[in-house]
């Protein structure tokens, strides 16, 4: 079954305030709204990747799926998680991966953790009506963009590295509703 976005920013901001004492998950959250990377990259950062940006630094990557490079630009809520993060966490080496599992040495969470915990944090919320997973963050990045930002398909597809706009609006996946309200203007 295929996984939605997070389309309203009320639930967004709702996930934000149960993961406020939880820094590793809060920084994952808010990484992957604001990256549109896959999580599976996103597991691949180390520590030293990101403990010394700023606002506006760009980490570049690798992607794992496509192997073509990809960039994540430090904004202003990624660089305070980041900073709350590390002033939480005992960094024990600098190359330690900074989504860590709890479980062994320095092994990253998986993509299926990030599943579950993504999974948690809807249910929290009672955001119980729509199927989620790791890929939510993903999409919900490039959803919130095109919706509250107005951000053209292309722009969105040359982001998401997929081969045109068509696979784009697929994805992010245009709903019924959303036609009826554009139905609704008047030319």
């Amino acid at each position: 079954m295929r996984v939605e976005p997070i389309r309203n920013m009320k639930d967004i901001n709702a996930i934000r305030k149960i993961l406020a004492d939880k820094p590793r998950d809060l920084l994952l959250f808010n990484l992957g709204i604001n990256s549109g990377i896959r999580v599976c990259d996103l597991l691949r950062l180390k520590v030293n990747d990101v403990k010394d940006c700023k606002i506006n630094d760009r980490i570049v990557i690798k992607e794992s799926k496509t192997g073509k490079t990809n960039v994540i630009i430090i904004n202003k809520i990624v660089y305070n998680s980041i900073q709350n993060y590390l002033d939480h966490h005992e960094v024990k080496y600098e190359d330690e991966f900074l989504f860590k599992s709890r479980k062994g040495m320095n092994d990253p969470l998986t993509t299926y953790a990030v599943t579950m915990y993504v999974k948690k944090w809807c249910q929290e919320i009672n955001l119980t009506n729509i199927n989620v997973g790791a890929h939510t963050l993903r999409k919900t990045h490039a959803y919130i963009m095109r919706k509250k930002y107005g951000v053209s398909w292309e722009v969105i597809c040359k982001r998401m590295n997929h081969s045109n706009a068509a696979i784009t609006r697929r994805y992010i996946g245009v709903q019924d509703d959303e036609v009826e309200e554009m139905l609704k203007n008047e030319i």
